[in-house]
């Protein structure tokens, strides 16, 4: 069966003449990207190797019968053949569908089946052998309200959500983040997180291609190589979780020297509290900001370079562009503007994440001050109630991770049958850390008895999933278990 997908019809802030009204996304980059580079292990493409090399995989594509708003899928590591694919797909219209490279098999036939991709390629080799007359960057057939983008949820249980994204949502933000972040044709970026969800494609592709500045792919993330590609390549841009960070900074070979290029770390997920921040800050010795997004709203708040670094240590920042926010029921976060995804591939997934209005249900609870700095304090879901007491594990975790001792820390609820629930905390330490300094340090810090974790357990590393957030289903798994 051919695969196409149908455009959504525009929500009105995307109406023509705003500053949402720009090309599509072979249009920008083609422009923007001459002096750019793309490296990946011992590979380095130049702007105009990448220029080739983007016509000569369309070509083959072409050959193979793909034509404007047909889904091509992939599933392949970070490497440099992924953003040949996206922008090869892009150049004729198709529609990008990746697929991240640790997914099994089950979960992969799960996700494209809400697509039905024409093409697929599980390795890099497949893509280099792919043959056609290049196709050259032509203004044509591809609009910017077109689909351009398919990206997969990640969760530890549950249906994958097939993420629409259209060429002028991707576009506008691509160009507006390069100026709320400061970056310029000077700049490298480190992207370890996997292209195929929405961090990876706009800060490993997109933002570098906007920008033309220099990208560094990680196949696989390992801190002390991370190292090696920040000192050699001299990156001054890194975005991502904590987990990145703290593994970095905990390196055998890490010492301050190495990282002295980095000048900008922008962190985003469950786990990024004052504390992380502050001892990223110290420790890299380059500014450290809090940045909120999802797959459906990309970066939609993060503080900039004029902002007071006490924002970015305590917030997760204002709106960026045209978004907009508000809080919604129980403080559920609502956000819109031009970046917000074009829907699901499932419109009743749609119907229920949207409300009335164009605003999407984030799912997250937040705070909003007086100034419109945004803090979020944990998933609608993300509740320990022990005893008809409500705990928040955002709250618990960022007293955790203000310890001097504390790197990381994951609070999670584990069944009980007297109190519902209790809180059990797992920590990732630079030094001695027990249950009982626990216990000290949060009735020192004045927490509430009831929010102290009853159980705490010291890992090397944290589970993560796909997208690198902690998992939390097997924490919580290993809690039970450590029980019994």
């Amino acid at each position: 069966m051919r695969s196409t997908l149908v455009t959504p019809r525009a929500a009105a802030y995307r109406r023509a003449g705003g500053p949402w009204d720009v090309p599509t996304l072979d249009a920008v980059l083609a422009r923007s990207t001459p002096a750019a580079v793309l490296v990946e292990g011992g590979t380095r493409l130049s702007g105009v190797d990448v220029e080739r090399r983007v016509a000569e995989v369309a070509g083959g594509l072409r050959a193979r019968g793909v034509t404007r708003r047909d889904v091509v899928g992939w599933q392949l590591p970070n490497v440099i053949e992924a953003a040949l694919l996206y922008r090869a797909c892009w150049r004729l219209g198709a529609v990008a569908a990746p697929v991240h490279h640790h997914a099994g098999r089950a979960e992969v036939e799960r996700m494209l089946s809400a697509v039905d991709p024409v093409a697929f390629f599980g390795d890099r080799h497949d893509v280099r052998r792919i043959d056609g007359p290049p196709v050259r960057q032509t203004p044509a057939t591809v609009k910017p309200s077109d689909i351009a983008v398919v990206l997969f949820t990640s969760g530890s249980t549950g249906q994958p959500k097939a993420v629409l994204h259209t060429h002028r949502g991707l576009a506008y933000k691509a160009r507006l983040m390069a100026r709320a972040h400061g970056l310029h044709r000077g700049d490298v970026v480190l992207m370890p997180a996997p292209l195929a969800h929405i961090s990876g494609l706009l800060n490993g592709v997109l933002l570098p291609g906007a920008a033309g500045m220099r990208s560094v792919l990680m196949p696989k993330w390992e801190p002390d190589d991370a190292l090696d590609l920040i000192e050699a390549e001299r990156v001054s841009f890194m975005i991502g979780p904590p987990t990145f960070f703290v593994g970095l900074m905990g390196a055998r070979r890490f010492i301050p020297a190495r990282v002295e290029s980095l000048r900008l770390v922008s962190s985003g997920g469950a786990g990024v509290s004052p504390g992380f921040v502050t001892e990223a800050s110290r420790t890299l010795g380059c500014r450290v900001k809090r940045t909120y997004g999802s797959t459906e709203a990309p970066t939609i708040t993060t503080t900039t370079p004029t902002d007071k670094e006490e924002r970015a240590r305590l917030t997760d920042g204002r709106p960026v562009g045209e978004a907009e926010v508000r809080l919604g029921d129980d403080d559920e976060l609502l956000v819109r503007g031009p970046e917000l995804f074009a829907g699901y591939a499932d419109e009743t997934q749609t119907r229920a994440a949207v409300a009335r209005g164009g605003w999407f249900r984030t799912g997250d609870k937040a705070a909003i001050d007086a100034d419109g700095y945004v803090t979020i304090v944990g998933r609608i879901k993300d509740i320990v109630i022990r005893a008809g007491e409500n705990i928040s594990v955002s709250e618990v975790e960022a007293v955790l991770e203000a310890h001097p001792a504390v790197r990381q820390a994951v609070a999670v609820g584990i069944p009980d049958a007297r109190l519902g629930e209790r809180l059990a905390a797992f920590v990732v330490t630079s030094g001695p850390f027990d249950l009982d300094a626990c216990r000290a340090w949060f009735a020192d810090q004045g927490v509430a008895r009831y929010k102290t974790p009853e159980e705490l357990v010291v890992l090397d590393r944290l589970p993560t999933l796909a997208a690198g957030k902690p998992d939390r289903s097997t924490l919580k798994e290993m809690a039970v278990a450590s029980r019994r």
